[in-house]
């Protein structure tokens, strides 16, 4: 009898846990409980892989290895001084004196739609896109851009794929280096701005959490007198003002990207407001010369070190940028920067520092295990390794992060792999 009385015990405890396994996989459910599963998970992976400060760059190997032809790369995004890497070109020519602005200005707001976990990307783009109009959410957006609800990332690269395949009548551009002088102008022309910038957690996601996040902004307005910019946050509410100074420091580490969503129309006013840097490359020109201006004026700042590499990669300047991420490095870099920005991949690999490259998809990876960046990189290092099938096996993990990730597509198309 007591045996039967366990078993039964045994069958009843066994029929709960597959109840609420079925129950958990209730897609209103499935939502409101799995970020508290993947909480507890990535808390307990901290514990077994402690945080540590991302590693400091590796002595050069001798060996150079020439350029992969490689898929478009996501752009952001020793001891080196900025006047070492500065560039040679010329200052581009400055533009006309910009029309004087209002002292304050207040855009219609479009409804605020409240982020789901690591989804401010999507949900700053839906409202975006929902002031010209659009009608969607940012689930909308995830089913085409992060289809799996893990991906802790959208890049700029991914929102402006999302426009212009999926919202073709609106124009998409986005620029670096921007200042809130070129903020101002965009909204006094009657059209939101995006911007990427810093965010800090509440609560630590592991023991020794350093709480550093990146956030998108969606801007809808300014006032002068109290210095402060009106922002929908996803994540802290509607008409968040966000002071100026605050706003230019935390953005800085994202080497100061702007987004601009307009009507065709509209783009006359957009390349005006711009002038010289409607030019892409131009712009990048003229954030190569601020982030080393910034990088002379305040040599410990490892975001300017950073921005300066990141400019650097987009001319294909690899070693100069190499060079320049080695000193952000050496100075101190956030836990989770390389979750976000992708430079440091390009340039160690570009530069044949293949063993930097390792060691810094290796570290993403830690901290962020979805990352299908980083699981990318990782791939095309153990690839020049000469470990094919290793790669393969990564490349495939990327895909499994992100299954609509054309770079590791390619990547398993260049070697003759089927995705």
């Amino acid at each position: 009898m007591r045996k039967l009385t366990l078993t039964r015990i045994v069958l009843i405890l066994a029929g709960l846990a597959l109840l609420a396994g079925l129950v958990y996989w209730i897609p209103p459910i499935h939502r409101r409980l799995s970020w508290r599963v993947d909480f507890a998970l990535t808390y307990l992976r901290g514990i077994v892989q402690p945080a540590r400060a991302m590693p400091t760059a590796l002595p050069q190997p001798r060996l150079m290895v020439t350029s992969l032809p490689a898929p478009s790369p996501t752009l952001p995004q020793s001891t080196t001084t900025a006047s070492d890497l500065a560039t040679p070109e010329p200052t581009a020519t400055p533009g006309p004196t910009a029309t004087a602005i209002p002292q304050s200005i207040s855009l219609t707001a479009p409804a605020w739609e409240q982020q789901d976990i690591n989804n401010c990307g999507p949900a700053s783009l839906a409202m975006f896109l929902n002031f010209f109009g659009w009608k969607g959410d940012q689930f909308t957006i995830d089913a085409v851009v992060k289809p799996q609800r893990e991906d802790r990332n959208v890049n700029v690269e991914e929102l402006a794929y999302f426009v212009r395949t999926q919202a073709g009548w609106l124009n998409f551009e986005y620029r670096v280096g921007g200042d809130l002088q070129r903020l101002k102008q965009i909204l006094a022309a009657g059209m939101p701005v995006m911007i990427e910038e810093t965010f800090r957690f509440e609560q630590p996601f592991w023991p020794k959490d350093d709480l550093w996040a990146a956030h998108y902004l969606l801007l809808t307005g300014y006032d002068d007198a109290t210095s402060t910019f009106t922002a929908q946050d996803s994540f802290y509410g509607a008409d968040r003002k966000v002071p100026y100074q605050k706003l230019d420091e935390y953005w800085q580490s994202f080497n100061r990207v702007y987004i601009m969503i307009y009507p065709p129309d509209q783009e006359p006013a957009i390349k005006a407001i711009l002038g010289p840097d409607w030019d892409r490359d131009a712009n990048r020109q003229r954030a190569l010369q601020t982030a080393q201006a910034e990088a002379e004026a305040t040599p410990k700042n490892a975001f300017t070190w950073f921005n300066v590499g990141t400019n650097l990669v987009y001319f294909d300047r690899y070693t100069e940028a190499a060079a320049a991420y080695d000193t952000a490095r050496n100075l101190g870099l956030p836990q989770r920067m390389l979750r976000y920005q992708f430079g440091p991949f390009l340039a160690y690999f570009n530069g044949g520092r293949l063993d930097d490259l390792l060691a810094l998809t290796e570290y993403a990876l830690q901290r962020t295990p979805s990352s299908e960046e980083a699981m990318l990189w990782q791939g095309w290092g153990l690839y020049r390794k000469g470990k094919t099938a290793d790669a393969i096996t990564t490349w495939r993990k990327a895909l499994q992060a992100n299954s609509t990730y054309q770079d590791a597509k390619y990547a398993l198309n260049f070697v003759g792999a089927n995705p």
